[in-house]
């Protein structure tokens, strides 16, 4: 029997995929909702506020994070084999998550594990909205136009690091900033960009942070999980606009 993995994002879904999802969700024997170690709610089912479907078949997942590969492998392979068992026992089984559930997720271990242990499962995976994706239309920040080059990063551990992937890209999307917010502010506004960039946190949902000026963002009450950093490195281009040489010409 064929497990089906979906996933619920803040934004509205598209109908079609919203439909695939909710006919899984009403469908399935079980619901796996991953929450993170040190959470107290799953943000996939704040997400589902409002949805209805029966929440007897709920099933949380606490997520470690451990930085030790050996524990997250270990952590990975049970969550595959319990699942693995299910499947052959027959059940249908969803799994949420939110954004993109191939862009930086959770869920990309846990259909690794699940393929290697039960290579025959039917699974489908529902496309989602990346939080940058998200982030984009809330700020109307474009992603890119014309030949600009765009650089999806997690964020990286020292300031040197991030400031040579900005020099040599005209756009960044930086991820996973967490605690490292204020240096990357600090280095923003030495850079003097910070007024060409945008941020956003937890999108949709209690709490939201929209900035599309970071020059005067406070770090401390903007930090936290789900945020999302644009970084350009110029100002973006008015091209609807003539140049400055032909106005006046006509």
């Amino acid at each position: 029997m064929g497990a089906c993995f979906f996933l619920i994002t803040p934004p509205p879904a598209p109908p079609t995929r919203r439909g695939a999802a909710l006919a899984a969700l009403r469908s399935a024997d079980l619901i796996y909702i991953p929450r993170a170690r040190g959470a107290d709610l799953s943000v996939a089912l704040q997400c589902l506020e409002g949805v209805e479907f029966d929440r007897s078949r709920l099933r949380e997942i606490e997520f470690n994070m451990d930085p030790d590969r050996q524990v997250l492998q270990e952590h990975y392979a049970l969550l595959g084999q319990q699942l693995a068992a299910q499947l052959r026992e027959g059940q249908q089984l969803v799994y949420l998550t939110i954004g993109d559930a191939l862009t930086y997720s959770t869920y990309g271990y846990v259909l690794a594990a699940v393929r290697d242990l039960y290579p025959q499962c039917d699974c489908v995976t529902l496309p989602g909205i990346t939080s940058y994706a998200a982030a984009a239309a809330a700020l109307e920040w474009p992603l890119g136009v014309g030949k600009e080059r765009t650089l999806i990063l997690p964020c990286p551990e020292d300031a040197a690091t991030l400031r040579a992937e900005i020099e040599s890209h005209d756009i960044v999307v930086l991820m996973k900033v967490g605690a490292r917010l204020p240096w990357v502010l600090d280095l923003l506004r030495e850079m003097d960009i910070a007024r060409h960039c945008g941020f956003a946190r937890r999108i949709g949902l209690e709490g939201e942070v929209l900035a599309s000026d970071l020059s005067t963002l406070d770090a401390a009450e903007a930090s936290g999980y789900l945020a999302v950093l644009l970084i350009r490195k110029t100002a973006q281009a008015q091209r609807h606009r003539p140049p400055a040489s032909l106005k006046g010409s006509a």
